[in-house]
């Protein structure tokens, strides 16, 4: 490293010193805000700790607490993870159709897209707010208009059987994001595969399935990461809408963190159940990773 420093010109120096220097607030801000935080947290998880007194050294009994004694834990996992069994195929699925849509070439279209992407940048809470309207069992708009063909509409959010359903429809409402990223992934693709693959008589049916999706899998690998992700996170219905209910129908994993470690404060428990989500989610990828190569296929394979 010395050594290649001083075979550089001194014009590559100082442009390599700029860029070094560039860089210092945001390795500032990473280790700070980010890695700072990350380290206390596995070691709090460790610990006891009720924020007002210090942490005290408890060693895995948090873990051995969760795993062992700890019913809230499974229904919370389990909740989360239906919830992702529902929403995410839904999410992947919704945003391609839409973003097929998006691509067609007709006038007004850059309109459509950015009606179709505003409700992704629109507040959690505000969009929890709205759906509660829509979807309330005696007012809502979506049961006023099923008595309207005479269908006595579910309970929604307040029914045990529907509660996760409900969230799940209402996880639909920012497709809009997905479908930018693959409509971005769609506008990669050379027109002149369609051209070559229309002279051989292939149709619309077939051009996709074979030009389309193949060369689209990289984005929807990335898409199915990111949704994975986002879904793992949900709590903003949970802590607006139902409160974990009714009887834990919607009891995620990140609102029982919350109640762990600001309800309860119990903060070491609760940095315990974060690490326990991150090493979830870092082995889902790391398998995803590992299959991908069987059914992603980039422009070089």
């Amino acid at each position: 490293m010395l050594s290649t420093w001083r075979a550089m010109n001194p014009m590559a120096r100082r442009e390599a010193l700029e860029g070094y220097t560039a860089l210092i607030p945001w390795v500032i801000g990473f280790l700070i805000f980010t890695t700072f935080p990350i380290i206390m947290s596995i070691y709090l998880s460790f610990t006891e700790w009720t924020i007002i007194e210090p942490p005290t050294w408890i060693g895995l009994a948090n873990y051995e607490r969760m795993f062992t004694r700890d019913p809230l834990f499974w229904q919370s996992l389990k909740v989360t993870l239906l919830f992702v069994a529902f929403s995410l195929p839904l999410k992947l699925v919704l945003g391609l159709m839409l973003a097929l849509l998006l691509n067609i070439k007709v006038p007004g279209m850059n309109f459509f897209r950015t009606v179709f992407y505003l409700p992704a940048v629109i507040s959690g809470v505000a969009v929890a707010l709205m759906w509660m309207w829509l979807l309330q069992p005696d007012t809502g708009v979506a049961n006023t208009l099923l008595a309207a063909i005479g269908i006595q509409g579910p309970n929604w959010f307040w029914d045990r059987d529907w509660a996760l359903p409900s969230v799940a429809l209402m996880s639909i409402w920012k497709v809009g994001g997905s479908a930018i990223i693959y409509l971005a992934g769609l506008q990669n693709i050379p027109p002149h595969l369609y051209e070559a693959a229309k002279i051989d008589g292939a149709n619309r049916w077939h051009s996709f399935w074979g030009i389309t999706l193949p060369l689209l899998t990289p984005t929807l690998f990335f898409q199915l990461l990111i949704e994975l992700i986002d879904s793992f996170k949900v709590f903003t219905e949970a802590f607006v809408i139902t409160q974990g209910g009714p009887l834990k129908a919607t009891y995620f994993y990140l609102y029982y963190f919350y109640e762990e470690g600001f309800r309860n404060f119990n903060m070491g428990y609760a940095s315990g159940l974060a690490l326990v989500l991150v090493v979830i989610i870092i082995l889902i990828t790391v398998f995803l990773n590992f299959t991908s190569k069987r059914w992603v296929y980039y422009e070089s394979d």
